[in-house]
């Protein structure tokens, strides 16, 4: 059988850790592979880790074909509103497979708009885009979120991280070792000063979001009233929180180090 890897899909989904690689493999080599793999045309959607699994230890493994497609982008979307629903997937991959789908989206909008005749009436394409079922209201931030079922300011965070952030500061973020409000502002220095933020580990990465906060509040001029809007009071009391969780995270990676520190001296 000839199965198609495309890595594209592959990346929408981050790869299993040590552990749950071996979870899954355990579980493969002692009941076999129970749950079909899904294919489109021959190209693998669903079932990559237990493909590779299968494979390395001549496990037999059945497959299912979903040929409702009429093209990668379907594919794509289908993946990434599959991912979506999973309760496993954490807040920054969600973020990210939405922004992900929200660029697809508004690609195809912008591909209907340049194929409507000119003299087509302009309420035309309005009713056009409400019957693509790909087009739930993607248009806002607020959209998007809800959809990635984190906040706003949250996903603007995570929008950074996706510009700006160097490879190795969205691994940081992916195995838990900074927040996406932490890694949002990290992502602001420049590349090599990510890099070497993350060699040194979370207590460096903690302390360099920090003095990026810092230093912003510096070149600010402090505001003495909050917002009049509710929505606009809301925003900056999420911000406030965010920022009092990172250096909570902080003080108490401090705090271990010095316990350490305190026990490895009473030892000596």
């Amino acid at each position: 059988m000839n199965i198609t890897i495309n890595e594209e899909l592959r990346s929408f989904i981050d790869p299993l850790t040590p552990v749950e690689y071996a979870a899954l493999e355990r579980s493969l080599l002692a009941d076999g592979c129970r749950d079909a793999l899904v294919l489109w045309r021959d190209v693998l959607i669903d079932g990559h880790n237990r493909y590779d699994i299968c494979r390395k230890h001549d496990i037999p493994f059945r497959t299912v074909a979903n040929d409702k497609f009429d093209s990668l982008e379907d594919v794509m979307l289908w993946v990434i509103d599959n991912n979506l629903a999973r309760r496993s997937v954490s807040d920054f991959q969600r973020g990210m497979l939405a922004l992900r789908k929200k660029e697809i989206v508004a690609a195809r909008a912008a591909q209907r708009a340049a194929q409507q005749p000119a003299d087509a009436a302009p309420e035309a394409a309005p009713q056009e885009a409400a019957e693509d079922p790909s087009d739930p209201p993607w248009s806002t931030r607020e959209d998007v979120a809800k959809a990635a079922r984190v906040s706003a300011n949250t996903l603007s965070q995570i929008e950074r991280i996706r510009k700006t952030a160097a490879p190795e500061l969205v691994d940081a973020v992916r195995s838990g070792t900074i927040s996406v409000s932490a890694a949002a502002s990290v992502a602001s220095l420049p590349p090599d000063a990510q890099v070497a933020a993350v060699a040194g580990g979370r207590k460096e990465l903690q302390q360099a979001a920090r003095q990026v906060r810092e230093q912003k509040a510096g070149a600010k001029p402090k505001k003495d009233t909050m917002p009049d809007s509710p929505e606009d009071q809301v925003k900056v009391l999420r911000s406030q929180v965010g920022e009092l969780k990172d250096r909570v995270a902080t003080l108490m990676t401090e705090n271990e180090v010095l316990r350490q520190k305190l026990a490895a001296l009473g030892a000596a």
